[in-house]
Parts: C-alpha cells; structure tokens; sequence
C-alpha cells in the first residue's frame, strides 16, 4: 500500500511520519524491497519546511524506532542515498533531535 501527501497540507502530522515508516518496514526489517519507501520520504521530507516540523518529524522517527522491533538501522542510515534525499536526521532509537541543524539544502 502506498500512501502519499498533498504537498499543500500545512504541516506533517506524527500520524503521517508513522505511516511513512510503515511503508518502508519490509525494506528496513531485512522482509521486501525499497517498494513505495522512497517516494513516502520524499513527499514527508516537502511537508517539513521549518525547523520546528523537522524537529517533530525526528521526534516521531525516535519514537518508531524505539517501539518497532527488527529494524536494521544500517539500512536506515542508508535511506538517503539510497532515496536521493536528505533525511535531515539519523534515524535510531537514541537519536538526540535537540542537535542538527536542520537545513534541508
């Protein structure tokens, strides 16, 4: 199933971040291909245009990677490239969101 945004919507919802990792679980719990993934990242990453929903999204990726069990976070810090994005955090249970700079440049 794929799922994807308006790119109008005001601002990214925890909801919306959670559906996206529920797209890309196949690929980053070692079960399926990249899929959808990387088009649900890049239609997230244009609804974080401030620092504050960017710092919401990390907020909500932490929180998922510490509830979902099997993710392979070597896969995860590989989304980027993989996708052709910037993904403006690390994506792993102890990621401290408090410290990027989030530019998306």
């Amino acid at each position: 199933m794929l799922i994807t945004f308006a790119p109008h919507a005001e601002a990214v919802t925890c909801g919306q971040i959670q559906v996206g990792v529920v797209n890309c679980l196949p690929y980053l719990q070692n079960r399926g291909p990249i899929g959808g993934c990387c088009g649900v990242i890049k239609d997230l990453l244009k609804l974080c245009k401030t620092p504050h929903e960017r710092r919401k999204s990390c907020r909500c990726v932490k929180k998922a990677a510490n509830t979902i069990k099997g993710i392979d976070f070597g896969k995860a810090a590989g989304l980027s490239g993989v996708c052709g994005v910037k993904i403006p955090f690390e994506i792993n249970p102890s990621v401290d969101c408090s410290k990027y700079v989030f530019s998306l440049r």
